[in-house]
């Protein structure tokens, strides 16, 4: 066979062999990459739910979105310039929020009286601040901790950038406490907590998916209180954290005061939904005779109720005060915080005024 005729054999078996290839790909579907499912992490206290939810994570059953657990989300990111910090001495913070382009963020809407709010709370749930900071032109934000305890710690900027159509959302990011060091297990479940000789009584129940009640109500000396004093703009702020990687729950109260109908005090209450099963962290921020005090409480989703009628009582050795009490909270409004190892929080824990 000559030179031409091997050439042309050779086209004429590529151009079959092409053919059959073409005939069996059409009889299969064809392999296309899917688009991945757009996931919309959101905020916590505003979560959608499939099923009949308002938006606002007071209702419908389906799957709630945890907030705290991305330093990036929906085009922001949390950028924190101090990732460290030294037990036992006051610690300055100092972080900026960055858009998509890399542009820090200046301008947020107020909610709950404060353009962004500040979560700090220990791996183990032990440590808890709640703290407002101070906003320079350039938009960087600064403020002062007191972290007592060594260990890892999760920041949570809870916020709402103010351009138009912005969702609220809450980015969070790891903070390193250096000293000694000593792991500690999550404190019991209980339905009563004492705080510099408040006591704040928890019934309700958080459940996995489903919107709940819970009502705090807080007595002193054994006597109801009924003048709480405004505090965010509510009567109290619950804020609940998943013991395990700290996904954030911001919920909020049910009324608020001068709408005619709350009363401030003893009780008050708020409809939460769990984002899964789980042992979860409470922190009731409450205000009385001026001064803020923080109740914790560990409750469980989804899982058995074993909470008990008395105080935890147990004291934290790292945290514990020369007579032998707990640290709890009382002073600064706009410093919240809580060092107590269970429900049973007293005295003060150096936040005065």
């Amino acid at each position: 066979m000559n030179t031409g005729l091997r050439i042309t054999a050779f086209a004429a078996a590529l151009a079959a062999a092409f053919t059959t290839a073409y005939g069996v790909g059409q009889s299969l579907d064809p392999a296309v990459a899917e688009r991945p499912p757009e996931h919309d992490a959101g905020h916590a206290s505003a979560s959608r739910h499939p099923e009949g939810g308002d938006g606002d994570g007071h209702g419908g059953h389906g799957t709630v979105p945890a907030g705290g657990l991305h330093i990036s989300e929906r085009g922001y990111t949390l950028d924190l310039d101090t990732p460290h910090a030294e037990a036992g001495e006051p610690a300055e913070l100092r972080f900026r929020v960055r858009d998509e382009q890399g542009r820090t963020v200046t301008r947020f809407r107020r909610e709950h009286d404060k353009e962004l709010h500040l979560i700090v709370a220990s791996r183990d749930l032990r440590t808890y601040r709640h703290l407002h900071l101070v906003r320079s032109g350039d938009g960087t934000w600064t403020t002062t901790a007191d972290l007592p305890r060594a260990g890892a710690y999760r920041i949570f900027a809870d916020f709402t950038p103010a351009r138009q159509g912005a969702r609220g959302l809450t980015l969070g990011a790891d903070l390193a406490v250096s000293g000694a060091y000593r792991p500690l297990a999550l404190p019991g479940a209980h339905s009563t907590a004492r705080v510099d000789g408040y006591e704040v009584r928890l019934t309700g129940t958080l459940r996995p998916g489903r919107a709940s009640e819970l009502e705090l109500t807080v007595s002193r000396d054994g006597r109801p209180v009924t003048d709480l004093q405004p505090y965010l703009g509510a009567y109290g702020h619950l804020v609940a954290l998943r013991s395990g990687d700290l996904a954030y729950l911001h919920v909020h109260p049910n009324g608020e005061p001068g709408d005619g109908t709350t009363r401030p005090g003893p009780a008050v209450s708020f409809t939460a939904t769990a984002p899964s099963s789980g042992s979860y962290r409470l922190f009731l921020d409450f205000r009385h005779d001026g001064v803020v005090r923080t109740a914790a409480f560990t409750v469980h989703a989804g899982t058995p109720d074993t909470r008990t009628d008395t105080p935890a009582a147990s004291p934290d050795p790292g945290t514990t005060d020369p007579d032998g009490t707990t640290p709890g909270h009382s002073g600064d409004p706009e410093h919240s915080g809580s060092d107590a190892p269970g429900g049973d929080h007293d005295p003060a824990d150096g936040h005065g005024h």
